[in-house]
């Protein structure tokens, strides 16, 4: 196999080296997204030149890979991962290379999603498939969907965002920046790409019971 493999890269004037060295970085980020850098420009296109290689490779270990190239956006998902855009996959076991998100980073994703869905519905999003929005309207969209606001503490907001746009999820100002309390933000395409339509329609009909619990330990506090 590993004859092979490399007898692959070198019809494609790639060292395996260089394979492996996309493969490491695919691993440890689970995202490429070219537009972020060069550095990942340069592995994206790498990607495009090895496609068939790379899937072959991730799908021994039943990592599934989805290529959004109108976005010039790749992502990988462990076995067992429910993926919009990609057959349901027989594995039942999810563990593994899952990204490991708290509650927090998770409800926040979930805000933004819904907040891009709109955007889209509304025709505001730009030639690029991004979404601009304030701080100030993702605390409000926060409080509305969620019914807590972002952390009050600048540091825990700085490190949830800063999280998000590790996952090019979204774009946002220099930590700095951030302390203006006018900052604006961009909501990147990407987001459709983890978040499914069933957690979206959870979020907009919540739980009752859920709800009247959160309300009674907002009470109790």
């Amino acid at each position: 196999m590993r004859d092979a493999l490399d007898s692959q890269l070198n019809e494609r004037g790639i060292s395996p080296e260089a394979f492996s060295e996309l493969m490491i970085r695919l691993l440890d980020r689970g995202v490429l997204c070219r537009d972020e850098s060069q550095r990942e420009a340069e592995l994206y296109d790498r990607y495009l030149q090895v496609t068939e290689q790379v899937e072959d490779y991730l799908s021994v270990l039943r990592i599934r890979v989805l290529h959004e190239p109108r976005f010039n956006l790749l992502r990988i998902f462990p076995p067992g991962a429910e993926v919009p855009g990609l057959a349901d996959s027989e594995d039942s076991f999810s563990n593994g290379l899952r990204e490991r998100l708290n509650q927090q980073e998770v409800a926040l994703i979930l805000v933004l999603r819904a907040e891009y869905d709109q955007a889209l519905r509304e025709g505001q999003v730009d030639e690029f498939g991004q979404v601009m929005l304030s701080l100030e309207a993702l605390n409000l969209s926060c409080r509305n969907l969620l019914g807590r606001s972002l952390p009050e503490q600048q540091g825990e907001r700085k490190a949830l965002l800063r999280r998000l746009r590790q996952l090019r999820l979204i774009r946002s100002p220099s930590d700095a920046a951030l302390d203006e309390g006018e900052a604006w933000l961009t909501i990147r395409p990407g987001i459709i790409s983890l978040v499914t339509d069933s957690a979206l329609a959870q979020l907009a009909n919540p739980d009752p019971d859920e709800n009247a619990d959160r309300q009674s330990a907002e009470e109790n506090h």
